[in-house]
């Protein structure tokens, strides 16, 4: 049977579980940066990502994070989204994919996306896990 949300939870329950798995998959020291950093107008941003992105989707049960890691780099190749490719590389490789694994993500969503979106993530990749001493 498929998942279902306990209609009795709190949102601060779920801001607390998105808190730890994105902390768990992004690094503590890059979350707890950008709640440091957020003004009262960015906190709106943090909290909604937190409870929405990491305390519902992310906390869900049914993928592993190894498969969302790898949902997040293709959707994130198909829209272009350069900076948030690079801070997911990062997350991938915390949850377990191999610099094969996103080779092969990145290379099935150039297929999809078209070749300018392929590049522009193979590129953001490959800086990252250059930074990361695996390539």
């Amino acid at each position: 049977m498929g998942y279902k949300h306990d209609s009795k939870e709190t949102m601060g329950q779920v801001f607390d579980r998105g808190l730890a798995l994105r902390r768990e998959v992004l690094g503590a020291e890059y979350v707890d940066g950008s709640l440091q950093k957020a003004n009262d107008f960015m906190m709106a941003f943090q909290h909604i990502t937190t409870e929405w992105c990491w305390g519902y989707a992310w906390g869900r049960p049914t993928l592993d994070k190894k498969t969302r890691s790898m949902l997040n780099l293709a959707m994130l190749t198909a829209l272009g989204k350069s900076a948030e490719i690079k801070l997911h590389v990062r997350g991938a490789i915390n949850n377990g994919l191999t610099v094969e694994d996103i080779k092969e993500v990145l290379l099935h969503a150039t297929v999809y996306c078209g070749i300018p979106a392929g590049l522009d993530a193979f590129r953001s990749a490959n800086e990252v896990l250059k930074e990361m001493g695996k390539v």
